[in-house]
């Protein structure tokens, strides 16, 4: 196969500019909000520890997500069923 076989069309050149254009808005958006929290007196060293509690955060919600799941299977019913037997929010 030549090169040329390994080239994107037009089509997908335009889709991948665009995708670019997006992620350096979202990475100036970003910049932009990092900036603002520094200037309200947060430190970098605060913000790491706040994005790694949230990530714990999502990791155990993930993981009790899936217990419920199981649970529900388990019990033939959904897991909205289950939330207010164990006091949640849908929203959680």
């Amino acid at each position: 196969p030549s090169p040329k076989s390994f080239q994107p069309n037009g089509a997908s050149e335009e889709a991948l500019r665009c995708e670019i254009k997006e992620l350096k808005q979202k990475d100036l958006a970003l910049d932009q909000e990092i900036a603002q929290l520094l200037s309200e007196g947060y430190s970098l060293e605060e913000l790491d520890k706040h994005i790694c509690l949230l990530h714990e955060y999502n990791e155990i919600k993930d993981a009790a997500q899936m217990l419920l799941g199981k649970l529900a299977v388990i019990r033939g019913v959904t897991t909205k069923q289950l939330y207010p037997e164990y006091d949640l929010e849908l929203s959680d």
